[in-house]
C-alpha cells in the first residue's frame, strides 16, 4: 500500500508540475513584453514577471549575487522536510495526503523554473497582491489543507 501511495503522489506532483509549467509557458509566449490583460477592472489581470526573490519578495535584502544561491538551497531544503514529513507520517487522511502532494508540486514547479531559467514565471495579478503563478496556488492551498488536518487532530478540550 506504500509504494501505491508513493506512485499516485509522484504522479500527482508530476501532472501539477506539468499544468504549472504549462501555464508559465503561454504566460511567456503571450504576455512578455506586452501591457497587462484585464480581467476584471482594478481587480485582477495577467503580466508577466520574472521573480528572482521567493514568496513575498522575503530576499530583497540579499545581495543579487547571494540571492539565487539562496533560493535554490531554501526550495532544495523545503522539498526534502515535505518528503521527510510526508515518508514519517506514513498513511494519513486524504486531505493531507493532498495537501503534501500540492506543497510538492508548488515547490517543485517554482525549482524547476529557478534551476532552468534563474528566476520564476509569475502572471497573475490580484491588485493589492503579490504577482503569482500556479504553483504559488498550490503551495497555499497545500499548506492550508495540512492546517486543516492538523486543526481536526488537535483533540477538543472540554470544561474550563
Amino acid at each position: 500500500m506504500r509504494i501505491r501511495s508513493s506512485v499516485l503522489l509522484l504522479g500527482l506532483v508530476a501532472g501539477l508540475v506539468g499544468c504549472d509549467h504549462a501555464t508559465k509557458h503561454v504566460a511567456a509566449d503571450s504576455l512578455r513584453g506586452q501591457p497587462p490583460v484585464v480581467l476584471v477592472s482594478g481587480v485582477l489581470d495577467l503580466r508577466y514577471a520574472e521573480n528572482e526573490d521567493i514568496g513575498f519578495s522575503a530576499l530583497r535584502a540579499v545581495p543579487g549575487a547571494i540571492r539565487r544561491p539562496l533560493a535554490l538551497t531554501v526550495s532544495f531544503v523545503a522539498i526534502g522536510l515535505i518528503l521527510l514529513f510526508w515518508a514519517r507520517r506514513g498513511r494519513g487522511p486524504a486531505l493531507e495526503r493532498a495537501g503534501f502532494g500540492l506543497v510538492l508540486a508548488g515547490a517543485a514547479g517554482n525549482l524547476l523554473d529557478r534551476v532552468v531559467h534563474g528566476y520564476v514565471v509569475d502572471f497573475v495579478h490580484l491588485h493589492h497582491w503579490p504577482i503569482f503563478n500556479a504553483a504559488d496556488v498550490y503551495l497555499t492551498v497545500g499548506a492550508l489543507l495540512l492546517v486543516v488536518v492538523q486543526a481536526r487532530a488537535v483533540p477538543a478540550r472540554t470544561g474550563p
